[in-house]
């Protein structure tokens, strides 16, 4: 039997042979179905034989072969083991970039037209090699619509571990791309200054991306990207309803305030408020770069000189060290008489401060602001405990919101979560304007002083430390601020000095 001898030469790797004889048997009778999985699997061995050696010219030759015979969808066997050659020549075309484009277009031109089992693990595994080739392209729709988003096993939605690294799971990697892709849209001019937003395909996708979400809240970022849609098609109302969890999660990211700043563009104050707090955070400076520029001409408006200088140092030195070109803004800043005029600061980290707790209230306005008084302060530690009624004390951590809190300082609190044994963790604070609190008392009168070196004035307790270092003698008029201190000795609440001074200072 003729495909039997094909199939013979083929195993014996007779290549050249087993071809000849497919292409005599498939010339004696075209219709035949068994000449053409014959010849088929001999055009597969060739396609392994090719991804081997790298030979693009010769796979995509022997691909459209496969192609041509138009083969029965029925033939699965064949067509899902051509996933291993073709993921092996994708991914090493990957690697080469932009050059590889119209290789990579060439083979998705061949393939679109093969059978391939939907879903399945091997087509599972070729839709994330097409997913990474042509995520930036301009293919890109049109290559996910091919392979098809129902087309995505459970398995896909799950993360896995590589090198002890958890992975990124694959359907997350591919509606994240297919919504950054919708979201930035599609350029109409070479240097992508201008783009056409497909709203129509954004209406089709959101209802997907939207059970992702719902199914999968432990991914990061298709909460970003819905908003991104959202934007793009102009609907700003539930914008920041959707963004609000993510970026709550995310909020230590300077790019969640960068996106905070947008979606608030028409508020001049919110804009500023964001952008501070987006330069406050720990971020490489080659990524600041746009921010800065922004804020730099928002502090020129203001005519903060000294404060757009020192954004504008900063750019330049990041341009410089990359040896990168200078924005025609920039240097129209430059060529200004207040630029040489002014003298810029050391840093612009004070502003950042100040304005960063009013953006973080942006994430937290729908929960409770809280009044508290510290009652302790731990510099080396950066921790401090608080005060806020006889049922509600503990401590938390502040290096990150306050620059020198002190003792008696009424701070306006929002917390993070559930106190675990009394430590909490702050959304927001501020000191507050209003600086009177039922947990702090003001005494007059005169000190008591026992022989231990501790003193009272009525039921307020003054520490010997505080005595001696103001220089109070026993019987002197004074006067103190108290805070109420629970006594665990005595069991029972008091109410203790943290500052003095005499009565007639």
């Amino acid at each position: 039997m003729p495909t039997a001898q094909v199939k013979v030469l083929r195993k014996s790797g007779k290549l050249e042979e087993a071809l000849e004889m497919a292409l005599q048997d498939l010339a004696n009778d075209p219709g035949n179905m068994w000449n053409k999985r014959s010849i088929s699997w001999v055009y597969y061995d060739y396609l392994k034989k090719n991804a081997e050696e790298n030979d693009i010219n010769a796979f995509i030759e022997n691909l459209s072969h496969i192609k041509a015979l138009k083969l029965s969808p029925d033939d699965k066997m064949l067509f899902d083991n051509l996933v291993w050659p073709i993921t092996k020549i994708l991914r090493d075309l990957t690697k080469e970039k932009q050059k590889a484009f119209n290789h990579l277009n060439a083979i998705f031109e061949e393939i679109k037209e093969l059978h391939f089992t939907k879903p399945s693990k091997e087509f599972s595994i070729l839709f994330g090699v097409l997913h990474k080739a042509f995520k930036e392209t301009s293919k890109y729709f049109e290559v996910i619509d091919w392979c098809g988003l129902d087309n995505l096993r459970p398995e896909d939605y799950l993360s896995e571990e590589f090198n002890n690294r958890k992975m990124m799971a694959v359907a997350e990697q591919i509606f994240t791309a297919y919504a950054k892709k919708l979201s930035e849209g599609t350029p109409l001019d070479q240097f992508g200054y201008q783009r056409q937003i497909d709203k129509e395909k954004i209406h089709d996708f959101l209802p997907k991306l939207d059970q992702v979400i719902d199914d999968h809240p432990e991914y990061q970022y298709p909460s970003y990207f819905k908003v991104k849609m959202l934007m793009a098609l102009g609907e700003t109302e539930d914008v920041f309803s959707v963004f609000l969890p993510f970026a709550k999660q995310k909020r230590n990211d300077f790019w969640v305030w960068q996106l905070m700043s947008e979606i608030y563009k028409d508020d001049p104050e919110i804009v500023f408020n964001c952008l501070c707090k987006a330069l406050s955070l720990s971020t490489p400076e080659e990524f600041l770069v746009k921010i800065r520029q922004r804020f730099a001409k928002i502090l020129i408006e203001r005519k903060m000189f000294s404060e757009a200088k020192t954004e504008i140092n900063r750019i330049l030195k990041i341009k410089e060290q990359k040896e990168s070109s200078i924005p025609n803004e920039l240097q129209q800043w430059i060529l200004q008489p207040w630029f040489s005029e002014t003298e810029a600061r050391k840093n612009n980290f004070d502003l950042y401060q100040n304005h960063s707790s009013f953006a973080e209230e942006l994430l937290f306005q729908d929960e409770l602001e809280e009044t508290i008084v510290v009652s302790f302060v731990n510099n080396d530690k950066k921790m401090l405990n608080f005060i806020q009624s006889k049922t509600k004390q503990g401590f938390f951590k502040y290096d990150k919101f306050l620059k020198d809190p002190q003792k008696g300082n009424i701070l306006k609190v929002r917390f993070s979560g559930e106190p675990q044994e009394d430590f909490y963790r702050l959304a927001t604070v501020k000191y507050s304007e209003n600086q009177v609190s039922e947990m702090i008392r003001d005494f007059a009168g005169n000190i008591k002083i026992i022989p231990s070196g501790i003193g009272f004035l009525e039921d307020c307790f003054i520490d010997k430390n505080l005595i001696d270092y103001n220089g109070i003698l026993d019987g002197q008029a004074i006067k103190v601020k108290a805070i109420l201190s629970f006594n665990k000795k005595k069991n029972d609440w008091g109410w203790v000095a943290f500052k003095l001074k005499k009565a007639n200072d």
